[in-house]
């Protein structure tokens, strides 16, 4: 078939098309760009639920649902910041995964490094407290998410009692010789910075006392400390 000249089309026929061309790009051009919705954080199933999903293998189904939570704040065209995540059900994922496979580290570690480092402070303190609870259920292997949590409470929320209940925890409960010194001396100094010599003295002087430090260089650190406290606050 012989194509045709555009000459033959009508000139009515062209106007009409030229304007819904013209019509259509300024539609395009004045609608709004399409925005995506980002969705939240929903409560996670049951345990019961998850153990019958895990086929058996729950540490694997705990490694897939820390990578679902973790990737949540990037969604398709849109991204969550952490600290408009719901944390109360943020909490319970992490807890899931926990009692999916209680040995795991990474998912505490991601709550003191992650999620208790927003710029909202009520945040926070749901993230150290949910920190604290699982410390206390295996202390020895869970105290350096709670050492963090001390630290997020001392320096970001500047609150000196919730930094000393989190060290002292660690103190009490965290009594294996693989935990280092340093972490269960820390309430020691928090009782120093919040000026409570005296109670910073009877607990030093107790751990020197007890013969559970014994390296020398930690030791002679120690007790030159007791003798600067001593020097401030004299015994009674």
């Amino acid at each position: 078939m012989r194509e045709r000249p555009v000459s033959f089309v009508p000139k009515t026929v062209l106007l009409l098309l030229l304007a819904g061309l013209t019509m259509q790009i300024s539609w395009h051009r004045l609608a709004p760009a399409p925005q995506a919705k980002a969705e939240n954080l929903a409560a996670p199933p049951g345990i019961t639920t998850l153990n019958i999903a895990s086929l058996a293998e729950p540490i694997a189904l705990g490694k897939l649902l820390m990578l679902y939570v973790q990737a949540f704040d990037n969604q398709p065209g849109a991204r969550v910041p952490f600290q408009r995540l719901d944390y109360n059900n943020l909490q319970l994922w992490l807890g899931r995964i926990l009692e999916l496979d209680p040995s795991a580290q990474y998912p505490l570690l991601a709550a003191s490094h992650l999620y208790a480092d927003v710029p909202d402070d009520a945040r926070k303190r749901v993230m150290l407290e949910f920190i604290y609870r699982r410390f206390l259920d295996d202390p020895n292997q869970r105290w350096r998410a709670l050492a963090h949590a001390a630290y997020i409470a001392r320096h970001k929320l500047k609150d000196l009692p919730l930094a000393r209940k989190y060290a002292q925890a660690i103190r009490l409960y965290a009594t294996d010789k693989s935990v280092p010194g340093w972490a269960r001396q820390m309430e020691v100094f928090l009782l120093e910075d919040m000026n409570e010599l005296d109670s910073a003295k009877i607990l030093l002087g107790g751990m020197l006392a007890s013969g559970q430090i014994t390296d020398p260089h930690e030791l002679r650190f120690l007790d030159e400390r007791l003798r600067e406290m001593n020097r401030k606050v004299p015994p009674k």
